[in-house]
């Protein structure tokens, strides 16, 4: 099996690794592409006491396997979309729209955390649909006319959504079940 992780600059490093990682441990290839095919800077979100919201550290260099414009969505038979900040850019991105809206309309399986919906949004993702994410999403997904839960993890046919890394276990968790189906 195939699997993309769609990703760049300031993408979460947990939602990118673990992925990547558990996904592999299963015996299936794992490809990251970004908006360039060179090493990108992805972050570390965290949770420090007295902040109203997450913190921003720098996480590690990843090198992505392919351009976005490189990728030939038909060779995957899944999608990984982690989030962190890079969710925010690659929305604007005809290719990463191009690429995540075959997955839409083919009901590949997608995996997406915290802030990895907008680019679901953004790509037209079918109303009805329900989901989770980074709690503070909960509007743009409701606004998408998506149902959302705030829950560990949310499987809805072909899509399994978290909120994100400290849900990491149970995204891949159920992510690989569906696609051991």
């Amino acid at each position: 099996m195939q699997i993309l992780i769609v990703s760049g600059d300031a993408g979460e490093s947990l939602e990118i690794f673990y992925p990547k990682f558990r996904l592999e441990e299963e015996g299936w290839y794992v490809a990251i592409a970004a908006p360039e095919k060179r090493m990108f800077q992805s972050v570390v979100h965290d949770f420090e006491p007295g902040f109203d919201t997450y913190t921003e550290k720098l996480g590690y260099r990843v090198q992505a396997d392919l351009a976005l414009s490189e990728v030939d969505p038909t060779t995957f038979e899944a999608l990984v979309l982690p989030g962190g900040r890079a969710p925010e850019y690659l929305r604007n991105n005809p290719d990463a729209i191009k690429i995540v809206q075959h997955f839409i309309e083919l009901k590949k399986p997608i995996a997406t955390n915290c802030h990895g919906p907008l680019l679901l949004f953004a790509a037209g993702l079918e109303s009805g649909r329900c989901m989770t994410a980074y709690p503070d999403l909960a509007i743009d997904v409701m606004q998408s006319k998506t149902q959302y839960k705030n829950e560990p993890v949310v499987v809805d046919g072909n899509l399994v959504s978290v909120r994100g890394w400290p849900d990491n276990s149970s995204w891949m968790r159920e992510f690989v079940k569906l696609l051991k189906k």
